[in-house]
């Protein structure tokens, strides 16, 4: 009896763990599909890519299950696929992340020349708008996408103020959003904005001088992170194929689990510190 009521104790601890598991499970994916769609689609609207964040996110289970599945059968390392399953989850979202940083770098780049092109129309006695469609035909993308999403508000009615802040909304860098002051400022007291913008023009390119040359004396310490975080990944990588039986304690043994969380979050620290040091803000 003592040993039926044991089994019986068992199956049910086991039965509630396995309802919760799922019940959690359901809900943790749940809220990583909303979190991915969500992400995906304003990321993609905002770079003006239109993709079904639906297929994004069929794809994205489909490496989630296929490649550490592929990656366990060929090694039948556990510790390793689940830490590719982890870095498939992540990639998605500094994908978008970096994406739109490039994007936002680029169209600022591209500000102080569409200031002077639109300095130099509003001098020559062309209308805001007439120099901005001029504009939009002479810049390529992202510029270019951002002033004809804006012309196209301004078209179908939408307020000057609130089709400007949608466009700040979507880049929101305060290069671009002192040129919105000045526009705003030009409207409601007056002024000559072609010499405003004209002066703003010049202040964005010595700044953006001033940036290339603070990114070209940092660059030496960027590149030491890299290599001080590589290096001990390369010799580890190394030492597993001259010494595959002493290197296999640290994924096999608690001890060795231990010393790769450690030099994980080592590693982390280490590179987060150097790029803290290493990147000025102007």
């Amino acid at each position: 009896m003592l040993m039926l009521g044991s089994i019986g104790l068992f199956f049910l601890a086991f039965y509630i763990i396995a309802y919760v598991s799922v019940i959690k499970g359901r809900s943790f994916w749940g809220e990583y599909e909303s979190i991915f769609k969500e992400t995906a689609s304003v990321n993609m609207e905002d770079m003006f890519l239109f993709m079904d964040p639906q297929r994004l996110f069929f794809y994205n289970i489909l490496a989630l299950v296929l490649i550490p599945l592929l990656f366990f059968i060929a090694t039948g390392d556990l510790l390793i696929s689940v830490l590719i399953f982890l870095i498939i989850m992540i990639v998605p979202f500094y994908f978008y992340k970096a994406a739109r940083k490039r994007r936002l770098k680029m169209f600022e780049k591209q500000l102080p020349d569409a200031l002077s092109m639109v300095s130099s129309s509003l001098s020559a006695g062309a209308s805001l708008n007439i120099a901005l469609e001029s504009l939009v035909k002479e810049q390529p993308a992202p510029l270019s996408q951002e002033f004809i999403l804006f012309l196209r508000e301004r078209r179908i009615g939408l307020e000057f103020d609130i089709a400007l802040k949608n466009m700040e909304r979507r880049i929101p860098i305060p290069d671009f959003l002192m040129f919105g002051a000045a526009m705003r400022i030009s409207r409601e007291v007056g002024g000559n904005l072609g010499e405003t913008l004209d002066t703003l023009s010049e202040t964005l390119r010595k700044k953006a001088a001033m940036e290339g040359k603070v990114e070209s004396l940092t660059a030496q310490g960027k590149m030491q992170g890299y290599v001080m975080t590589g290096l001990p990944i390369f010799l580890g990588v190394l030492l597993s194929f001259l010494e595959p039986k002493a290197m296999s304690l640290l994924f096999t043994t608690p001890a060795g689990w231990g010393t790769v969380a450690v030099i994980i979050v080592m590693e982390a620290l280490g590179f987060i510190f150097i790029r803290k040091v290493t990147t000025i803000d102007i």
